[in-house]
């Protein structure tokens, strides 16, 4: 049975482009636009652990810094998912979570909602995708309601242990139970891609070389 640092690995490999093919190909969903890169550098690949962010006290037990439960429980081979869809523009992630998240191995952060202090992140070059940036703190406006719990993250719904792939293209996410015929149609499709570069490196036409080949990409 192959182990989720192996699918980790697998999708390190590639791009969002090639999975989203792949994505396509399968008749499956997962693609999120509009969420770029804020710091870091490069793709990064996972298995996601979420929080919600909302209004109020949390409920039950006693009150925690937001997303410090998922970097305890976070490490090489995870992305923290944060879903902030309050409305209400606070810092949903800052400086000194991504130096936790870091200290941790953990592979990035995405944020559905504002990231502040991304200075700090960009200078420790740890990668953080968020909606928006902003000053504002979360203190007095937000607070987290769950760790590991379904999130919304543009048009779909996160679950915990749902693998993740971002680059500058997207974020993508896909389920366990796909995960294994998704990276194998990704792997295949990115294959095809590098021979079609390597002819038209080698000097032959382009419109040859993707005429048929580029629509029949998602073929088996």
């Amino acid at each position: 049975m192959t182990s989720v640092a192996e699918f980790v690995a697998r999708l390190r490999e590639i791009d969002c482009c090639a999975v989203s093919d792949a994505l396509d190909s399968l008749g499956l969903k997962g693609v999120v636009s509009g969420l770029p890169q804020r710091s870091g550098a490069g793709r990064i690949a996972g298995q996601v652990i979420t929080v919600k962010l909302g209004i109020g006290a949390p409920p039950g037990g006693p009150p925690r810094h937001l997303c410090t439960t998922a970097i305890e429980n976070g490490g090489s081979d995870n992305v923290i998912v944060v879903e902030q869809r309050t409305g209400i523009e606070a810092g949903s992630w800052g400086g000194l979570l991504s130096l936790g998240a870091q200290v941790r191995g953990i592979a990035g952060v995405i944020v559905e909602g504002p990231a502040r202090d991304i200075d700090q992140s960009i200078e420790m070059e740890f990668p953080v995708f968020a909606r928006s940036l902003t000053a504002l703190t979360a203190r007095g406006r937000i607070s987290e309601q769950a760790t590991n719990v379904p999130v919304e993250i543009g048009d779909m719904v996160v679950l915990p242990g749902d693998y993740v792939i971002a680059d500058r293209s997207a974020v993508i996410f896909v389920s366990p139970a796909d995960i294994s015929r998704v990276l194998a149609a990704a792997e295949r499709i990115a294959a095809k891609e590098e021979e079609m570069a390597k002819h038209i490196s080698a000097g032959q036409p382009i419109g040859t070389v993707m005429g048929g080949n580029y629509e029949r990409l998602l073929d088996r």
